[in-house]
């Protein structure tokens, strides 16, 4: 299906600028990227917006439940991407608006899914299934409180977070939209629709 290249693309971008940020190397090749250190921060449009290299060892908004519940976040996320591919051989032929939306929150969900299985691994510092996602995007906000924390900005994030968000958004959007044009074809298709009984009473017979 075409639409999973719109996933594929998602996990490439979000994966190039994590390695990008995080840094990495080829020693057979002798090459080096140094990237950020932890904490580092780059102004982009001055407070507003900036790279800031953060690792997140827990869920979103760093909330950390715990290594012993990390695990079976990660299983889960696994099994939910998994049905989502099935899921979207389904509907193939759906609403592009649908598949779409499913394949952004798809491609989000394994570019996570990497870092959280692979990173640990690959950065030598966590067994698989251990590792930390990796957060650069910081945006400035009005101050809010969520989930007992209070931020003055929104809470770093990564594209892969981008493109769930928006993956949920417009499926929220375009599913409201679809529900409430099934309603009004239904109130139109009853509207239009004469009883039998009424048929039989208004038929004049002539001799």
């Amino acid at each position: 299906m075409r639409v999973l290249f719109v996933s594929f693309f998602i996990v490439l971008v979000d994966q190039l600028s994590k390695l990008a940020v995080k840094g990495f190397s080829f020693p057979f090749i002798n090459f080096h990227h140094t990237g950020m250190f932890k904490g580092e921060r780059i102004q982009i449009l001055g407070d507003f917006f900036r790279l800031t290299f953060i690792e997140n060892p827990g869920m979103a908004f760093g909330l950390n439940p715990g290594i012993s519940f990390k695990i079976w976040i990660t299983i889960f996320s696994l099994l939910a991407s998994i049905g989502i591919v099935f899921y979207l051989f389904i509907i193939k032929n759906e609403k592009f608006s649908l598949r779409f939306s499913l394949a952004l929150i798809l491609g989000g969900a394994i570019g996570n899914l990497i870092d959280r299985i692979f990173y640990g691994v690959f950065y030598d510092y966590a067994p698989l299934f251990y590792g930390k996602v990796v957060d650069f995007l910081d945006v400035d906000f009005f101050h809010f409180t969520l989930f007992g924390k209070t931020f003055d900005r929104w809470p770093i994030f990564n594209i892969a977070d981008a493109a769930v968000s928006i993956g949920v958004l417009i499926l929220l959007i375009f599913h409201t939209r679809i529900q409430e044009k099934k309603k009004d074809n239904i109130i139109d298709e009853n509207k239009h629709t004469i009883p039998l009984e009424s048929k039989s009473n208004d038929t004049i017979t002539t001799n």
